[in-house]
């Protein structure tokens, strides 16, 4: 009797080993399905090199501060533009090449003064259009190497190409049109994503 007592406790902890190990073994198998599918509906690296939206926090971005974000393997600005800033688009027109973006350099949203959404956030790619090289934020009123007439931009070290707050090329220089404007959209006022026109494809 005492034997037999002893067979059905072995073979009911036996039982709950069994079961116990068999619900770890189906959780671990279902975290391991599950996982690969979770991350299958992230942008991965190759993705996102290949054009896949980013998404960018301008929450912390103050008047007058640059953010450098990448999206197709490119450098893409974020720039906050003061009121002073914007009041200097209009003045340098002049000096110009294509004031108007008339080129097909941006969206349609962004053939504005400001070729930008909101007047404040200008939104290009980083990418000097001469020869694909790296302009320098260059904010600084009249400095000796620019001359007294600079107002504030971007310029080219390269090879001297000059493109205002707006990304706007100046006349008599290398580059031949304005910097890029890619696709963007706000999903809110601190949420910006680069790289699509619909919220849709976030």
């Amino acid at each position: 009797m005492a034997d037999s007592f002893s067979i059905n406790e072995k073979m009911s902890g036996r039982r709950k080993f069994l079961v116990a190990a068999t619900s770890v073994a189906g959780g671990v198998a279902g975290a391991a399905i599950a996982t690969p599918f979770l991350l299958s509906m992230m942008p991965s690296e190759r993705a996102k090199a290949a054009g896949a939206p980013v998404e960018v926090d301008i929450s912390k971005l103050e008047p007058g501060m640059l953010l450098m974000v990448e999206w197709r393997g490119r450098v893409v600005w974020v720039l906050n533009r003061t009121p002073e800033m914007l009041e200097t688009l209009e003045k340098v027109e002049g000096e110009l090449a294509d004031p108007n973006s008339e080129k097909n350099q941006q969206p349609e949203y962004a053939k504005n003064r400001t070729r930008s959404i909101k007047p404040e956030i200008l939104v290009t790619e980083g990418v000097c259009t001469h020869l694909g090289c790296s302009p320098v934020f260059r904010k600084d009123i009249a400095p000796a190497d620019l001359g007294s007439d600079w107002l504030g931009g971007f310029f080219c070290p390269c090879h001297g190409s000059k493109f205002d707050l707006a990304g706007r090329v100046y006349k008599h220089v290398p580059a031949p049109t304005n910097m890029v404007v890619p696709p963007h959209v706000y999903l809110s006022d601190s949420r910006l994503l680069i790289g699509s026109e619909s919220e849709g494809s976030a």
